[in-house]
């Protein structure tokens, strides 16, 4: 799973509607320094993790299921925070079955009060549940290219479950990976510079272990402030950074500020909705913006396009017009 600075997964580009393209599939070989011993680079990393790792109950299963969900949880948000909704979730819905079978309404408001971030992918979730059901007669695909054709599944995404549920992936590619590669072994900052490095550190037939290794290595002693000595980095004898002390990464991409965006006003709708049948127009524009006024500039216009997006996702339904306006969860 992709960990990011403070444990959550980062994406490499995207606003998070839909997930990036973010390059998994790399040549088979990658830019690396051609002094170093491949073989003892790989057992040191995998001994390394093998020792001690973080304990997230997603490391201690193989189902499919579990782990696309973990996945799709992760996307920006918080692993601390991930953990207890993940429990939660899996408990309500044990099974792609369960969640298939359930209203999608549900998993929205689900969604919304766990603060998971942006509510399509609670949608895409339960769409690519129904998939799994309806077209694969309840068991997932096993590679990266069959994943990827489950709803709101990106190449990243299938290629982490193909690898973390079937041991059947390319070598995974995040924000962490390419700062380990970069830093370690002087890697270019390019897409498919680290792509090729990335699929020439992994040992054949590893994708499980090493997707997670590399990933743990990023999260936990290559972050943005390194802790090399401290965290016990396996790659301290080969790596460019901890031999020259520059220890600089590559550009990551900023998300836009949450407080005051489209963004949180949609969260802030779904979530009241989620508590109600259904609601007024102008009460709901008061329960989700204290300076809401029908004529305003946050009034009735500003809010009927905040739903008319919802309800292009299938989010919300709404009915009616002007004052007899009435919306609803999809």
């Amino acid at each position: 799973m992709t960990e990011g600075e403070a444990g959550n997964r980062v994406p490499d580009a995207d606003d998070g509607d839909a997930e990036a393209d973010r390059g998994t599939t790399a040549a088979a070989a990658g830019p690396l320094p051609t002094d170093i011993d491949i073989e003892a680079v790989q057992e040191a990393l995998i001994s390394w993790y093998e020792a001690d790792h973080r304990d997230y109950p997603w490391r201690r299963t193989e189902d499919p299921y579990e782990i696309l969900v973990s996945e799709v949880m992760s996307q920006q948000t918080q692993l601390d925070r991930v953990r207890e909704a993940w429990g939660a979730f899996t408990d309500r819905w044990p099974t792609v079955q369960d969640l298939a079978a359930t209203d999608r309404s549900e998993v929205v408001g689900f969604w919304t009060t766990h603060s998971l971030g942006y509510n399509n992918r609670a949608k895409y979730l339960h769409e690519a549940a129904n998939q799994v059901v309806d077209d694969y007669g309840g068991e997932f695909p096993d590679t990266p290219d069959e994943l990827s054709e489950l709803m709101g599944v990106g190449p990243y995404t299938a290629n982490a479950v193909a690898s973390f549920a079937f041991n059947n992936g390319n070598a995974v590619v995040d924000t962490n990976v390419k700062r380990v590669c970069y830093r370690a072994f002087d890697v270019k900052d390019s897409d498919s510079a680290f792509e090729g490095a990335a699929q020439r550190l992994m040992p054949d037939g590893e994708s499980r272990i090493w997707n997670n290794a590399i990933m743990e290595l990023g999260g936990v002693a290559c972050g943005k402030t390194p802790r090399c000595d401290e965290a016990g980095c396996p790659w301290r004898e080969w790596c460019h950074a901890y031999q020259t002390g520059d220890f600089t990464a590559p550009d990551v991409p900023t998300q836009p500020s949450f407080e005051g965006s489209r963004r949180q006003f949609r969260g802030r709708i779904v979530r009241v909705l989620s508590t109600h049948d259904e609601m007024s127009l102008d009460i709901l524009g008061h329960r989700i913006r204290v300076d809401y006024t029908p004529d305003g500039d946050y009034g009735r216009e500003w809010l009927r396009e905040l739903l008319s997006d919802l309800a292009d996702d299938g989010l919300v339904e709404v009915e009616g017009s002007g004052d007899e306006t009435v919306t609803r969860l999809g």
